[in-house]
């Protein structure tokens, strides 16, 4: 179950970036669950990775390597996180890098690994080394869609998007692939993201760019509220154009890659809401008038990680009082109820604290039984606004939730 319609426009290869995509049968068999990406000499890499104190041991071996530069090689598994695994899960990862480096006649310290999937258990080095050879030699520059498929988990669509612009008569392409669709509240980036382009981007300015665009996109998407252990969004700049380098923030050229780099992350970041697990609602909370950007998103994410709020939308019930008392328990300091406006879509529902005169349960029910919706707050209290996605909570998250082991 999904929202709205997946985007089916073909992914535009980026030079310098070559993908292979197999088989390892890591929690199922005959599934595509391992993923290498190489990456031209002299590519720029830059990553976020999740807040959560309990990051997988893919996530502590890629902030080492990434630390050391030099980036040639991703690797992704699905089917298993390498999170709670100690100090095996450790090695199992640095036995990847080292594998796959190998096979790439690389470093180790080159090599960033990547896990998704059941927490607590061991990777299954065996199959992994065993498929690894195979992944290589099928590499190729088209294989981006693959890819968005072979780093799927309870996703039930692959997502992906290209955005091109025209630059002192350069085409410089972005690329990107994520999957996400439970367990999101990121706190850096999406459950795993890869977004990639031909501009030849300094490595610290890289970083600046991606986390830019990562703040206004994954950085505000929730389905659950839960942030994992293994969240990680890499950026990579393979160089391979005759466009300027981009050395410093303050140039058209690196507007324009932000500009893009950052609608390719947004549009990603959305599907990953529209596919969150048991979705029927896509749901937008827009926050007006508030003092800082902090007490915004204090009130949007209350009343997107709400129950009563999230299964009222699942149930298509107008149920406005939900709302309003989620602003009210945001934690807003000194908020003045009285002034305080709320509307669905157009239809105001609250005005001044209270129910807006001519308010109609048939008007709100109408815009709660769309599959999109908006929920805009005004605080009028400052200038501030902001907003953040996310689902409503199914009957179908609790079975997908209940029954992911099995």
């Amino acid at each position: 179950m999904a929202v709205g319609q997946p985007n089916t426009a073909p992914l535009i290869p980026i030079d310098g970036v070559s993908i292979g995509v197999g088989c390892a049968g890591i929690k199922k068999p005959n599934r595509q669950d391992l993923v290498v990406f190489q990456l031209a000499p002299g590519s720029s890499v830059a990553g976020v990775f999740t807040t959560n104190a309990f990051c997988a041991a893919p996530v502590v071996v890629a902030r080492e390597h990434l630390k050391q530069g030099d980036i040639r090689c991703l690797v992704i598994n699905t089917g298993n996180a390498n999170a709670g695994t100690g100090q095996q899960g450790l090695e199992d990862a640095h036995e990847t890098c080292a594998r796959l480096a190998a096979l790439k006649r690389i470093e180790p310290e080159q090599v960033l690994p990547f896990s998704t999937g059941v927490i607590g258990e061991y990777l299954p080095m065996p199959a992994i080394a065993q498929a690894l050879p195979n992944v290589v030699a099928a590499m190729s520059p088209n294989h981006w869609s693959d890819a968005a498929n072979g780093i799927l988990t309870t996703d039930t669509r692959a997502k992906g998007c290209s955005r091109q612009f025209e630059y002192q008569d350069e085409t410089i392409t972005v690329t990107g692939i994520a999957k996400g669709s439970g367990m999101i509240k990121p706190n850096m980036a999406t459950m795993l993201g890869f977004v990639a382009t031909n501009a030849n981007v300094a490595p610290e300015i890289l970083q600046q760019l991606l986390t830019a665009a990562n703040e206004r996109s994954f950085n505000r998407i929730t389905v659950d509220g839960d942030t994992s252990t293994n969240d990680a969004c890499i950026l990579i700049a393979t160089g391979q154009t005759e466009a300027p380098a981009i050395t410093s923030a303050d140039s058209d050229v690196y507007r324009h890659l932000l500009k893009t780099v950052s609608e390719v992350m947004l549009e990603l970041a959305q599907a990953i809401v529209r596919d969150g697990e048991g979705a029927t609602k896509f749901v937008e909370i827009a926050v007006e008038g508030a003092k800082t950007t902090e007490e915004a998103l204090s009130v949007a994410y209350t009343i997107g990680h709400s129950p009563l709020v999230k299964t009222a939308l699942t149930a298509s019930d107008a149920n406005w009082g939900r709302i309003l008392a989620a602003v009210g328990r945001s934690g807003v300091a000194e908020l003045d109820v009285d002034l305080v406006d709320i509307w669905l879509d157009e239809v105001q529902i609250v005005s001044n604290g209270e129910r807006a005169p001519g308010y109609t349960e048939a008007a709100g029910s109408a815009v709660v039984a769309q599959e999109e919706i908006t929920i805009r707050v005004h605080l009028n209290r400052g200038e501030v606004s902001d907003r953040i996605w996310t689902t409503d909570l199914s009957h179908d998250y609790v079975s997908i939730n209940a029954d992911y082991r099995s």
